[in-house]
């Protein structure tokens, strides 16, 4: 048996589909109505003897629990087979984690932490007062994960290397500028941090928008093997499941019209 087929032989369908879905039984079957588009008359269908879902309605979409838990949460089929493997308790020895591309995300972690922490400091007081300004309170502060980067050109830097981090892995990242000479410095500095989340709710890259006109006013992480600007939509994996629920998205222009 393949890890796949175990995977599934140890998960049901229903249980998985019923913590996204409210399902009525239908015979030998369970409806609801499709989470994927609008209606009123449930034509979304879930069969537990094959192990399947699929929508009769406009979507016609289906599949089995890989299908569904990567459209439900945006993930490619690795991140939802590791979930899933994780969840039947079935060790993956066929698929390796993408040590690389994990790497990433952890070390933008390491980065999102520290900006976190540098907002509190007396350096960060004009961002304070800018987000005050903008009527940010401090719990929009932390649901969008909002920071301050220090006009330290070093501070990011030292604080990577007291986390072990590769710096060559942080200059791929973007979060250290390379230059000829070889040595690196901090590429944001005295800016007001936004995280960047990919689908998945992981640390992709950032926006940063500069406390005086010194600088240009905005820069964002440039492009990186887990971030691109024109494919990324910010506070996406926030606002997605709203979306899914009322068939209805709104696109506005810039960081703080997302958290406004």
């Amino acid at each position: 048996m393949s890890e796949i087929d175990e995977i599934k032989s140890k998960l049901d369908v229903v249980d998985i589909v019923s913590e996204k879905v409210r399902l009525q039984r239908a015979g030998r079957n369970y409806k609801a109505n499709c989470p994927f588009h609008s209606e009123k008359t449930p034509s979304f269908i879930v069969d537990p003897g094959r192990q399947s879902w699929r929508c009769f309605g406009s979507c016609g979409v289906g599949g089995d629990v890989f299908s569904f838990v990567m459209k439900t949460e945006n993930m490619e089929f690795s991140d939802a087979l590791r979930m899933l493997a994780q969840r039947a308790g079935v060790e993956l020895r066929g698929y390796k984690k993408n040590e690389s591309r994990d790497s990433y995300f952890e070390i933008n972690k390491i980065a999102l932490d520290f900006y976190k922490d540098a907002l509190l400091t007396d350096e960060a007081h004009s961002a304070r007062i800018y987000l005050k300004s903008r009527g940010v309170d401090q719990t929009s502060i932390e649901n969008f994960g909002l920071g301050y980067s220090p006009r330290g050109r070093d501070s990011l830097k030292s604080h990577l290397l007291f986390h072990d981090v590769d710096l060559g892995n942080a200059v791929e990242c973007g979060l250290l500028n390379k230059f000829e000479d070889g040595t690196t410095r901090d590429f944001f500095w005295g800016r007001l941090m936004f995280p960047i989340f990919d689908r998945s709710g992981r640390p992709a890259g950032f926006g940063a928008r500069s406390m005086d006109d010194s600088m240009p006013k905005y820069i964002n992480t440039a492009a990186t093997p887990v971030f691109d600007k024109r494919s990324t939509l910010y506070g996406f994996h926030m606002a997605r499941e709203a979306i899914r629920d009322s068939d209805l998205g709104v696109i506005v222009e810039g960081y703080m019209d997302v958290i406004a």
